[in-house]
């Protein structure tokens, strides 16, 4: 049996911003080096048992999630990383299985506060986006760096 399905691309982007009451240093070194310990568990996608890494260096592994029998995900690859700006810029891929094709330009950045940072994050995707997988998306990147990331670094005493 043959399908073919034409669905016209789209464009959608939303950004958000989450108060973090810690150092903006910790919060960027916890990002990229302790990336498995706020990683929350229904985001390991790949199986519950996996480990999920951040390599910022472009071109370098990017945000990765591996499981012990050898599978894993890529998440999304390094574009761009400004490190003296707490900038880094992302690309992935969403399969047809997870509501695309498409793709993701993510971009998280740290802007330093009386209390700690903010951290921005801005989602742009191209291909078969609709409101509804975009609210998913955001829901769940608040839902990741909320109860995840910001819980970790200001949980952790740094």
């Amino acid at each position: 049996m043959t399908t073919a399905t034409a669905t016209p691309a789209q464009c959608h982007k939303y950004e958000l911003e989450i108060e973090i009451n810690a150092p903006r240093d910790a919060v960027w070194k916890a990002i990229f080096e302790d990336t498995n310990m706020w990683w929350l568990p229904d985001f390991h996608v790949a199986g519950p048992r996996s480990t999920v890494t951040f390599d910022p260096q472009p071109g370098g592994s990017g945000l990765l999630e591996l499981t012990p029998d050898g599978g894993g995900l890529l998440w999304y690859t390094v574009q761009m990383h400004l490190p003296a700006d707490y900038k880094i810029y992302l690309a992935g891929h969403v399969a047809p299985d997870w509501g695309g094709p498409c793709t993701s330009m993510l971009a998280l950045s740290l802007i330093e506060t009386e209390n700690g940072c903010v951290l921005q994050v801005s989602d742009a995707r191209h291909g078969n986006v609709d409101e509804s997988s975009i609210s998913g998306n955001q829901s769940g990147w608040t839902t990741l760096f909320t109860d995840g990331l910001k819980s970790f670094v200001e949980g952790s005493g740094d």
